[in-house]
């Protein structure tokens, strides 16, 4: 489940049960070496640098309780789409993990571009957490690097992050071990942790677990106190990943609340919710329980994943939210309903609870068939608006539908001649919500005719390789009925052949393409879009397609 990498590869069932057992031991083990109150005293005596651990807990320099509410963004991959981070913060996270690369296996983000990205985060107010990706499933991944080469890349960028550690946190190495032999992570995260002390950091540092990021052999619980008391600032945090081997909420509520019960920090680094071929991830308990135990939680992952299905936002729109960005932004436990900004960045003191005054009531302007342009007085605040929060409201329920960091907003992906009942709600800077505005009715136009589907298509090369590359293509329904089912045609000019293809099914004769979707592709709806990846072989020529069709349809 990544953007670029191989998928991790999941444990069976029966060798989870086996494993967990085992884990369960090194559970009442570990709880016996490390008294939650004896530990709190030990690392509340450290002196506080910026954001820190103190008691188990991520702290802010003025000792205020920070609790991460934010996403994953793939920059190294996307480098152009700095972007996303004002977008991610106008939909109210207070945090985003970075995806950087050290130059082992993709392109290595310069200090330049770091600084960047961490000037970025601070302008827009976000907590940045900087993760090396290139260390994903050590051990396993034969392409994947070593926590030592991400500890030097780290100390490469010291006078880069020298002075931010009131805004950043660095994530040594993604996922840094697979599958094969996982007790063998402990000695070199305890080595790259202290390579960085000695080296000067005093930023907090955040672990990621082994078997893809899941531990789910129990390595990183039963070691954890090894590996905090290894570092002598105690400035440390446990990340676990949680995808499909976390599909019960027994899994979820044992395995965070034994972090908890030892006074051990640790934060979701990454989880998903949809559907895989591996299981169905819980992350309502996920959700529900990071924020009963005020833990951090950062989802998987704003948009431009191999696997679309786990894309927050399509092709970086934040306009278009998928359903599964919706549940993380809007949704119980979400962003929107959770989040308080960092202190730091002025716009809140910890005990700020007022709310901000409710909006104006909306008024409706540029309506058509599928949208509705709504605007509305702003509201004010003791501190700061931080944003807008638009529901669509109907038999005794709400529906998030849009947000604004402005007092207005257009709403898209509506059906022909239907009413429709919008409200809004204003939230500041420290996450406290205002009550709701009045309501304004409003009735789309008629379509002009039978609803039909109507398709645009974007192509474009990921990565490319001597005889080989991948590839994206996005097929966007632009009418105003779901397309299903659907075929999607090509051609390619130069005699490449689909090798792969996650997202459909491809049959090629010569260089033509006929395209199938898979099960969670297959209806595209009004005004949505689906991702198709590939990888191909190709010549010396890797021209693009110039014509697309969609069941025999062209496609702008």
């Amino acid at each position: 489940m990544r953007t670029t990498p191989p998928s991790r590869t999941r444990p069976g069932r029966s060798a989870r049960l086996l494993t967990l057992l085992a884990a369960l031991v090194g559970l009442a083990f570990l709880g016996a070496l490390c008294p939650a109150a004896a530990l709190a005293q030990s690392s509340g005596a450290r002196a506080a640098t910026g954001l820190h651990i103190s008691g188990g807990r991520l702290l802010e320099a003025n000792g205020n309780d920070f609790v991460m509410r934010g996403v994953n963004h793939a920059h190294t991959w996307y480098p152009g789409e700095t972007q996303s981070l004002a977008d991610i913060k106008a939909l109210g996270a207070n945090s985003v993990r970075v995806v950087l690369s050290d130059g082992h296996r993709w392109s290595e983000n310069s200090p330049a571009d770091v600084a960047n990205v961490v000037a970025q985060c601070k302008a827009n107010r976000l907590i940045c957490v900087l993760e090396v990706h290139d260390t994903t499933g050590y051990g396993e991944d034969a392409a994947a690097g070593t926590l030592d080469h991400a500890a030097d890349y780290w100390i490469g960028l010291k006078d880069v992050l020298a002075g931010e550690e009131d805004y950043v946190i660095v994530n040594i190495g993604n996922e840094p071990w697979g599958n094969t032999d996982p007790a063998g992570w402990t000695e070199p995260t305890v080595a790259a942790v202290k390579k960085l002390r000695d080296a000067g950091f005093q930023h907090t540092i955040m672990v990621d677990a082994p078997n893809w990021g899941q531990d789910w052999q129990g390595v990183m619980r039963a070691d954890a106190r090894t590996v905090f008391e290894a570092d002598a600032t105690g400035n440390l945090i446990f990340s676990i990943h949680m995808y499909s081997v976390y599909d019960t909420a027994q899994e979820i509520t044992d395995y965070l609340n034994a972090y908890v019960d030892a006074g051990l920090p640790i934060l979701i680094g990454e989880f998903g919710g949809p559907a895989d071929q591996w299981g169905d991830p819980d992350e309502d308990t996920m959700m529900a329980t990071a924020e009963q135990l005020d833990l951090g939680y950062l989802a998987w992952s704003w948009s431009g994943n191999t696997d679309p299905v786990l894309d927050l936002a399509l092709d970086f729109d934040p306009s278009r939210l998928s359903s599964w960005g919706e549940r993380i932004f809007h949704g119980a436990d979400g962003i929107a309903r959770t989040s308080k900004e960092a202190t730091v960045f002025g716009g809140g003191a910890p005990d700020d609870t007022e709310a901000p005054t409710a909006p104006g009531t909306p008024s409706a302007s540029a309506v058509t068939a599928t949208s509705v342009t709504l605007g509305w007085s702003a509201s004010t605040d003791d501190t700061r608006v931080a944003g807008y929060d638009v529901v669509r409201v109907g038999d005794n329920a709400e529906t998030p539908t849009a947000t604004s960091t402005t007092n207005s907003v257009t709403v898209s992906g509506l059906t022909p001649d239907t009413a429709y009942t919008f409200a809004v709600y204003a939230r500041d800077a420290a996450g406290n919500r205002s009550a709701r505005s009045a309501t304004v009715d409003v009735r789309t136009r008629e379509g002009g005719g039978t609803p039909g589907a109507v398709c645009a298509v974007t192509y474009r090369v990921v990565g490319e390789w001597p005889g080989g590359f991948q590839g994206e293509i996005a097929v966007r329904n632009t009418g105003t009925a779901p397309l299903t089912p659907w075929t999607l045609a090509f051609t390619f000019p130069d005699g490449q052949t689909v090798t792969h293809m996650w997202g459909g099914t491809a049959t090629q004769t010569g260089g033509a393409v006929s395209v199938t979707p898979a099960s969670y592709t297959a209806t595209v709806p009004a005004g949505g879009t689906v991702t198709l990846g590939f990888t191909a072989a190709k010549g010396t020529a890797n021209t693009a397609p110039t014509a697309f069709s969609v069941n025999g349809t062209a496609c702008a």
